[in-house]
């Protein structure tokens, strides 16, 4: 999987909510947040098919993109990368971080709690 900036990785959750999709479907879905210029994405796109994070199928008169790799798999490598750059690859100091500074809701630790005893159950 390939390196993608915060602008390319925006074109990308674009088209992970639905594709494929031309330019313009990905377009419209940008510009559901903030404007969007066509050239500035025509651009991304074109830079990311030379990266390989999406393909593209020309369709009639026009191309029509695909993401090269799921948004499950982006998230787990670069979850992984964080946790390594940032915390030595240890999740728990990352934790730490976000309770002593009030950033987990009661939701989190709720949803926290669960996988931990769903991961004792599988594991124990």
């Amino acid at each position: 999987m390939t390196q993608i900036s915060k602008t390319e990785f925006d074109v990308l959750d674009a088209l992970w909510k639905g594709h494929p999709a031309t330019a313009q479907q990905i377009i419209e879905r940008l510009n559901n947040d903030k404007p969007w210029h066509e050239k500035t994405v025509k651009t991304l796109l074109s830079r990311m098919v030379k990266k390989e994070a999406i393909s593209f199928e020309k369709v009639q008169r026009s191309y029509v993109y695909s993401p090269a790799f799921a948004r499950d798999d982006y998230t787990f490598k670069e979850s992984k990368s964080l946790l390594q750059r940032m915390f030595s690859g240890r999740l728990t100091p990352l934790v730490s971080h976000f309770v002593k500074s009030d950033e987990l809701t009661k939701d989190d630790i709720d949803e926290l709690k669960q996988l931990i005893n769903q991961w004792e159950k599988d594991n124990g």
